[in-house]
């Protein structure tokens, strides 16, 4: 059973969609995208948040703590228990990251949203906020393949299956992925050039 799982996931990861809002994009071309949005993030002195549900908040708060203390990168994932329950309490759940993200996003931030199905209302919230204030985002998502997430990104990232477990476990293989492969991340001069083309 574990094997038939492993190479499940292999497959599932292998079919990634990248893309950004005009165009589909190479593997290469997306960790080099996605490398320059945290340097950026990073050179600007901004703040990369990570946001998700459940399962999906688990891999939020890992990929935080990973840009945090491998990478050097302020981040922070908005989890804090009493203030995601009185904003649910007296504006509803699904404002539970929009309320925050209107009054502390700042330019040269960066949102990084994860949803398995793509369909999460406070998610998609988040993202209409990072939008009004011009602050790049960066989708995972899976399930179906015109799920609302997944054209909200500047860079989008999507596995196709119906299964949580599979895309769990790829949005954070991915997202590890980003982190291990941070040493062989662009130079700055190549940074604007590939914003440029992700926007």
């Amino acid at each position: 059973m574990f094997s038939k799982r492993f190479n499940e996931l292999n497959e599932v990861v292998s079919k990634c969609k990248f893309s950004s809002p005009d165009r589909t994009l190479s593997e290469v071309q997306s960790l080099q995208i996605f490398h320059a949005f945290l340097m950026q993030t990073q050179e600007k002195d901004g703040t990369v948040f990570v946001i998700g549900n459940g399962g999906s908040a688990g891999i939020a708060s890992h990929f935080a703590i990973d840009l945090l203390n491998a990478l050097k990168i302020p981040a922070q994932t908005l989890y804090d228990s009493n203030v995601m329950t009185c904003i649910s309490n007296d504006f509803g759940y699904e404002q539970v990251f929009s309320r925050p993200l209107d009054l502390l996003l700042r330019p040269n931030d960066l949102l990084v949203c994860i949803s398995s199905s793509g369909n999460s209302q406070n998610i998609l919230n988040g993202t209409a906020i990072a939008k009004s204030k011009d602050i790049p985002i960066i989708t995972l998502s899976g399930f179906e393949p015109h799920n609302p997430l997944r054209s909200q990104g500047d860079l989008n990232f999507y596995l196709p299956i119906i299964d949580y477990g599979l895309v769990e476990m790829g949005h954070f293989f991915l997202l590890h992925t980003i982190i291990d492969s941070w040493n062989f991340k662009l130079t700055s001069n190549e940074t604007a050039t590939q914003l440029s083309h992700a926007k």
